[in-house]
């Protein structure tokens, strides 16, 4: 099958040429910040991270789409990204699990992307230059630049509200020893499917969720799920999480840190190109211990904006940015990274069982 041409046009002017491959845009036109991710393999869980919203993904590793996609390995019910770009889209399939091809989907969900891009080339420009708009498609190289410098980007951008759940809805045993209520910021399948199995009842809620109506439900805990955007713009989400400080054990992970810390008095910004991949090595700041773990965020903790009382307990091994934090005296503790993989190593897992230690403590 002959495909259309296309080109991939960067805010900065950058421009790659390939092929259009999944949804097409009515516009000819796909614009978002365009970041890269390092993983091997899972970029069916990528694509439908809701954690991807207002971004482009770059795939660094060449060939993707080799295994298919099955129903099990989504995040969400629909990706939020706003397109794809690879190096070489596999035309078809070789796997037990798959129930469909990527391209189709791709289609399915209605994302766009774009095949046959260097992305060697591309990844090492964003590292130099920094993630950034971008848009490719059909059209001209003008309307393609001019949507890439239009386009907002995340930054101040509380996308938070436009991925979380329009119902509150509950996973798990009734019966459970343990009942915690998520906060939906954009929360993947993995960590709901993980807090279940270790036998806790999860109700997740949406973002905007009053810290009274939390409360009310007398919880175990409460958990702060990972999430898009820019972690200030979560006016919300910061002012219910300083709302609930204190009065239930917390666990945040990823966006759900960055809101953690910032209700604590912390201050958040944004990293160069951010941690996108499930390679990243963290030290444990207590053990030493080291594990490599899945990442994806574009903004991080300013560890020296913490106050007293508070305490960074990972850091990043790449950049020295701060991985996880703790409050003891207010039950709350949080890591920037995904102990629940999806994809990536298991390294990290044991924060589940942390969690689930504090909340029978203080129970």
């Amino acid at each position: 099958m002959r495909r259309t041409e296309a080109h991939l046009v960067l805010a900065d002017g950058e421009t790659f040429a390939g092929e259009l491959v999944g949804h097409v845009p009515e516009s000819g036109i796909a614009a978002g910040e365009v970041v890269f991710n390092t993983a091997l393999s899972g970029y069916q869980e990528i694509i439908s991270d809701p954690s991807y919203a207002g971004q482009i993904i770059t795939f660094t590793y060449p060939h993707i789409g080799n295994y298919g996609c099955n129903p099990y390995d989504d995040e969400s019910t629909q990706p939020r990204c706003r397109g794809v770009i690879v190096r070489d889209l596999a035309r078809r399939s070789s796997n037990w699990r798959a129930k469909d091809d990527l391209e189709a989907f791709l289609r399915r969900h209605l994302i766009s992307g774009i095949s046959g891009i260097d992305t060697r080339r591309l990844t090492k420009h964003l590292r130099d230059a920094g993630a950034m708009p971008g848009a490719f498609g059909t059209a001209s190289h003008e309307d393609l630049l001019l949507a890439a410098k239009t386009d907002g980007g995340t930054d101040g951008q509380d996308l938070a509200n436009l991925v979380t759940t329009t119902a509150p809805y509950t996973v798990g045993a009734v019966d459970a020893p343990l009942y915690v209520v998520a906060y939906d910021f954009g929360i993947k399948t993995s960590i709901v499917r993980q807090l279940a199995d270790a036998g806790v009842q999860v109700e997740v809620v949406s973002a905007s969720t009053a810290a009274a109506d939390v409360l009310a439900r007398e919880p175990d805990g409460v958990f702060l799920s990972n999430g898009p955007g820019d972690p200030a713009a979560v006016q919300g989400g910061i002012a219910t999480v300083r709302s609930l400080l204190g009065e239930v054990p917390m666990f945040g992970i990823c966006l759900g840190h960055q809101i953690l810390s910032l209700a604590l008095g912390a201050r958040t910004f944004k990293l160069p190109f951010g941690h996108h991949g499930g390679n990243h090595p963290v030290r444990q700041i207590k053990t030493n211990r080291v594990e490599i773990t899945s990442q994806n965020h574009n903004y991080a903790v300013d560890g020296s904006s913490l106050p007293t009382g508070s305490s960074v307990t990972h850091v990043n091994l790449n950049d020295g940015d701060v991985e996880g934090i703790a409050t003891p005296d207010l039950r709350a503790f949080s890591v920037q990274y995904h102990p629940e993989a999806g994809p990536g190593p298991h390294d990290a897992r044991y924060l589940f069982q942390d969690f689930i230690e504090l909340m029978r403590e203080t129970a």
